[in-house]
């Protein structure tokens, strides 16, 4: 049985939690369209604590965060705009925009390889490690947490369904 077979318009269930959790009252076309929206569901679900959080104590988005951790990482020597934009988790188009907003907070400053005029060197200042070394504990206890209901075994299971998915 493929997945597409698994939703036929003859059988009459209970809606899924998915179809719940969107106010959806007709089946779904298929179990892949089920499963992709309750992986949006599930996302959204794990990334709503962290989008408060740093609005709320940092006036930070979740992008801005991720290229400040990218960059912490990176330490001293920084890293060139596009090799930011290639290890970002959420892609974004606009990453000269998001490091021109960064460095307007002065929390990243810029400047032209010295061995490359063409590439653009990034590097995290000392105001944005201060500030998202604040955020270290908790999101580590948002990461603790967020999948918290779930066992180390089912953990593993869902790690490797996901990365199954993210290689396509």
């Amino acid at each position: 049985m493929s997945i597409n077979d698994a939703h036929t318009p003859f059988m009459k269930r209970e809606p899924s939690p998915t179809q719940r959790a969107i106010r959806q009252e007709k089946p779904f076309r298929s179990l892949g369209q089920e499963a992709v929206i309750a992986l949006f569901l599930a996302a959204e679900r794990v990334r709503w604590p962290y989008q408060d959080l740093l609005a709320s104590e940092g006036d930070l988005t979740m992008q801005q965060y991720n290229v400040l951790r990218i960059l912490r990482g990176a330490g001293e020597a920084g890293l060139p705009t596009l090799e930011i934009a290639e290890r970002m988790i959420e892609r974004t188009p606009g990453i000269t925009r998001l490091l021109d907003r960064l460095e307007d907070k002065q929390l990243v400053q810029r400047e032209r390889s010295t061995t490359d005029r063409r590439q653009v060197v990034a590097r995290i200042t000392r105001a944005g490690r201060d500030l998202i070394a604040r955020f270290d504990e908790r999101f580590d206890e948002l990461e603790d947490g967020s999948l918290g209901d779930l066992s180390a075994a089912e953990l593993k299971t869902l790690l490797r369904l996901l990365e199954r998915v993210h290689r396509g």
